[in-house]
C-alpha cells in the first residue's frame, strides 16, 4: 500500500469530557464559522453542497459549502459557535433535540448533553449550514504497530485503492484524511473495499472521493462485501458514486457514520442483496438517496435490515426507500425512530419502489419524526428505465406507524399507492396515526388506482 503523508504532528488533548485533535495540515477549513468545545478550539471542515433550484426546473441545481465539527464527549459539553458576519437567528436541528441555541453578537452557544447528529442553520440559511458530529468517546484504539491493523494517523493520505482482507482492522484517526486516487492503469476505485469476513472499519477521520473524476462512477468510498463486517465512527466525503454498498453480504453493522455526498448518483448507504444488517446513530446528506434497499441480483433476497436512530437530509431522491431494482424479494426491513430534518428532493420521501419482478413484504415505517416534506409517502409497482425483469413484482404487508410530517399542509398529493395490475397488486397496508400537515391522514387522502387493496388507517 503506497501513502503520501502531509506530515501532522497528532497533537491530542484530552481535558474533561472531549477530546481534541489538531487540524490537518492542509485541510481547508471553514470560512464561516469556529468552533470551540469546552473552551477549546475545534477545526471545521467544509464539504460542498448541492441542492435543485426548484421541482419546477428540472436539472437545475445550486450549489454551496456546508460545514462540519467533530468531537467526543462523555457527558455535557459546552459549545460556541462564532459566526462570520454575525448572527440574527439560528436555529439547530432535529427540532426534538431539546438543544437550543443562544445568540450574544457573533457568536451562538448551547449545550450538548450526550452523543447526537445536529446542524446548526444560521440566519436562515440552510444551504450552507454547519453540521455537528458529537460521538460518545471513543475506547479500545487500535494500536498502530499491531501487524492486523491498517493505521492512518492524523494528517492526509493519498491511497489507491485499497483491498482489506479477513480480520483485518482499518483505523482512520480522529485529524486523519484517506484520500482515494487511482492509479495511470486504474479506472475504478472504492478508496476502501472490505472485502471476507470479521474486518473492521472505525475511527473519527474522513475518507474523501474528491480525486475520483465524475468518470469514476465506480470510485465508491467504502464497499461491503464479505460477512461479519463493521463500519464506525468515520466521515465520508464527496463520493463520485454511491458512498457506501453493502453487497450480497451477511451480518453487517454501520454504527454512527457521518456522509456527506453532493454530486450525482452519491447515495448514501445501498443494500444489496444482503441479510443482517444494521445501520444505526449516524448522519446523511447527499444528493441522491438516502438509505436505500435494493436486489439487483436474482437469487438472494435483502432481508432482516435495521435502520434505527438516523438523522437524514434529503437533497433529491428518497430518504428511506426500497427499489428501484427489485430482482429478488426483499422482506423483513424495519426503518425506525428517524429524524428527517430536510426534504428538498423530486421524489416520495419514504417509498417502496418496484420495478422489478421480485416480492417486497413486511416492511415497517415506524416512529419517524419529519421537519420538512414535499411528497411524503409512496407504494409503487411499475416499469422504469431502471426495470431489469419482464414481469411486474408485489409489495404486501407494509405497516407505516406513528409517522409525524408538520408539512406538506396539502396533503392531497402527500400519499399515492399504486398497482401494476391484477396480479401484482399493492395489499394489506396499515396505517397508524399518520399525520401530514400536523393533521391526521385519512383514507380519502390517499391517492390510489384499482390494483391496491386491503388499506387502513387508525386511528
Amino acid at each position: 500500500m503506497a501513502l503520501i503523508l502531509v506530515a501532522l504532528a497528532p497533537c491530542v488533548t484530552a481535558r474533561g469530557a472531549t477530546k481534541v485533535y489538531s487540524a490537518a495540515a492542509g485541510e481547508a477549513l471553514s470560512g464561516r464559522f469556529s468552533v470551540a468545545v469546552d473552551k477549546q478550539d475545534r477545526p471545521v471542515y467544509v464539504a460542498k453542497s448541492t441542492a435543485i433550484a426548484a421541482l419546477a426546473e428540472p436539472g437545475t441545481t445550486r450549489t454551496g459549502e456546508a460545514a462540519f465539527v467533530s468531537f467526543d464527549i462523555e457527558g455535557t459539553a459546552a459549545v460556541s459557535v462564532t459566526v462570520r458576519g454575525g448572527a440574527q437567528s439560528a436555529k439547530i436541528l432535529p427540532s426534538g433535540s431539546g438543544v437550543t441555541p443562544i445568540i450574544s453578537g457573533n457568536r451562538i452557544s448551547f449545550t450538548v448533553s450526550r452523543p447526537s447528529q445536529l446542524t446548526l442553520e444560521v440566519n436562515g440559511d440552510w444551504m450552507n449550514s454547519l453540521h455537528i458530529f458529537a460521538n460518545p468517546m471513543e475506547t479500545d484504539v487500535p494500536r498502530a504497530d499491531d501487524p492486523n491493523v491498517i493505521y492512518f494517523g492524523p494528517g492526509v493520505h493519498v491511497i489507491p485503492p485499497l483491498q482489506v482482507g479477513s480480520g483485518k482492522t482499518v483505523y482512520v484517526a480522529d485529524g486523519a484524511f484517506v484520500y482515494g486516487k487511482l492509479g495511470p492503469a486504474q479506472t475504478e476505485g472504492p478508496v476502501i473495499w472490505l472485502n471476507g469476513s470479521n474486518i473492521t472499519l472505525r475511527g473519527r477521520g474522513v475518507i474523501d472521493g474528491s480525486l475520483f473524476t465524475k468518470a469514476n462512477r465506480a470510485g465508491n468510498l467504502v464497499k461491503v462485501t464479505g460477512s461479519n463486517i463493521r463500519v464506525e465512527g468515520v466521515v465520508l466525503r464527496d463520493s463520485s458514486n454511491w458512498n457506501l454498498p453493502i453487497v450480497q453480504s451477511r451480518q453487517v453493522e454501520i454504527d454512527n457514520v457521518k456522509i456527506l455526498g453532493s454530486r450525482d448518483n452519491s447515495d448514501g448507504i445501498d443494500i444489496i442483496n444482503s441479510q443482517g444488517v444494521t445501520i444505526r446513530d449516524g448522519f446523511i446528506r447527499t444528493f441522491d438517496d438516502l438509505v436505500v434497499v435494493k436486489t439487483l441480483f436474482q437469487g438472494a433476497e435483502s432481508s432482516d435490515i435495521t435502520v434505527t436512530h438516523m438523522v437524514l437530509w434529503n437533497e433529491l431522491a428518497h430518504a428511506l426507500s426500497i427499489g428501484a431494482e427489485v430482482r429478488a424479494n426483499v422482506e423483513n426491513i424495519h426503518f425506525s425512530d428517524c429524524n428527517i430534518i430536510h426534504d428538498k428532493g423530486r421524489e416520495w420521501l419514504l417509498r417502496i419502489f418496484n420495478t422489478d419482478s421480485g416480492k417486497v413484504s413486511h416492511v415497517t415505517f415506524e416512529k419517524i419524526r419529519i421537519e420538512e416534506s414535499r411528497r411524503l409517502l409512496s407504494l409503487w409497482i411499475g416499469k422504469t428505465k431502471w426495470s431489469t425483469d419482464t414481469d411486474a413484482g408485489h409489495i404486501e404487508d407494509i405497516a407505516f406507524r406513528n409517522i409525524q410530517s408538520v408539512s406538506p399542509e396539502d396533503s392531497s398529493n402527500a400519499v399515492n399507492f399504486t398497482g401494476a395490475d391484477e396480479q401484482h397488486e399493492v395489499r394489506d397496508v396499515e396505517l397508524v396515526n399518520v399525520t401530514v400537515g400536523g393533521k391526521p391522514l385519512q383514507l380519502g387522502q390517499i391517492r390510489q388506482n384499482h390494483f391496491v387493496r386491503g388499506i387502513t388507517v387508525k386511528p
